[in-house]
């Protein structure tokens, strides 16, 4: 049992959580956010804490700031776009529950002084932006990291304010050097 709630966006996502671990869950219905909804959020967030996982796309992110400037306590779960994937379809509701437990696994808290561990040089650096393959890069690196998939400029931003270390930053792209010479070799 995961002792905070998990705040998600619909009635489905509940159905893939509970498949996946035993946890109790706040709907927010997208982006409606009734104030009912929220005052059950700010029940849970002061009595056992909360963890934002919602959808990984424009809508998903939306609410994830706005509930993360409500609630600036509150932890973060990424399930990585392709593992939320289906039938054309991303949402919470769409992933495995490896997946799921996955991204529980790498839990992450905003911190609103942000380091500055990270620069754009850094993503450029490890072709993480102005590389033709960034985005994908920056996917696999998201999902090592526990920081879900972003645009450079986001992608940036989570890895100064989710405490992301330089140690594990390096650790992350040596395996996927590692893992990038590997995939070379077994085409050869």
């Amino acid at each position: 049992m995961i002792k905070e709630v998990l705040v998600v966006e619909g009635k489905m996502d509940v159905v893939a959580i509970d498949k996946a671990v035993e946890a109790d869950c706040i709907i927010t219905e997208g982006f409606n956010l009734k104030p009912q909804a929220l005052k059950n959020i700010e029940q849970a967030y002061k009595k056992r804490g909360i963890i934002i996982m919602t959808d990984p796309d424009s809508a998903g992110e939306r609410i994830r700031k706005y509930l993360s400037r409500r609630f600036p306590e509150a932890k973060h779960a990424f399930v990585p776009v392709e593992e939320a994937t289906a039938n054309d379809d991303i949402g919470i509701e769409q992933a495995k529950p490896e997946a799921i437990r996955k991204a529980l696994a790498k839990v992450r808290t905003l911190d609103w002084e942000p380091k500055k561990t990270f620069t754009g040089a850094d993503l450029i650096l490890h072709g993480l932006s102005g590389a033709v393959d960034a985005s994908a890069r920056r996917a696999r690196l998201g999902e090592k990291l526990g920081l879900g998939f972003a645009n450079a400029k986001t992608f940036l931003t989570r890895l100064n304010h989710y405490g992301v270390t330089r140690e594990e930053f390096d650790r992350a792209i040596e395996e996927m050097a590692r893992e990038d010479r590997e995939q070379e070799e077994s085409h050869e």
